[in-house]
């Protein structure tokens, strides 16, 4: 389903709470880390969150990157829609991939 059939104010819920989705898996992680380095303990009971946050965090890194190698060809700089990708996940690619011009990496520069 192309994002110009879906409304837009679904989609724009959708890259908010996948924004905020990503920020608290992240902070998640950092307080996991913060934890381990200072020997506290997490409850048992968060580990599975902390298992569905690392999934969410992979996915999107791998979202981003594959955004950010094809952003040229569609002439989005690569970093910043590789990022802008890793934060709202999937619809990212769809707006990417949506836009009909392509162009041959011979065209950039």
């Amino acid at each position: 389903m192309l994002l110009t059939q879906i409304n837009k104010n679904i989609v724009t819920v959708i890259k908010l709470i996948s924004t905020v989705l990503i920020f608290s898996a992240i902070g998640l992680e950092i307080w996991n880390l913060h934890a381990a380095l200072t020997e506290q303990k997490i409850p048992n009971s968060l580990y599975p969150i902390f298992w569905v946050g690392r999934f969410a965090i992979v996915m999107h890194l791998i979202e981003g990157s594959i955004a950010a190698f094809y952003a040229p060809s569609k002439r989005k700089i690569p970093i910043k829609y590789g990022v802008y990708t890793f934060f709202i996940g999937t619809v990212g690619l769809l707006e990417l991939f949506e836009e009909n011009e392509v162009i041959s990496p011979h065209d950039i520069n």
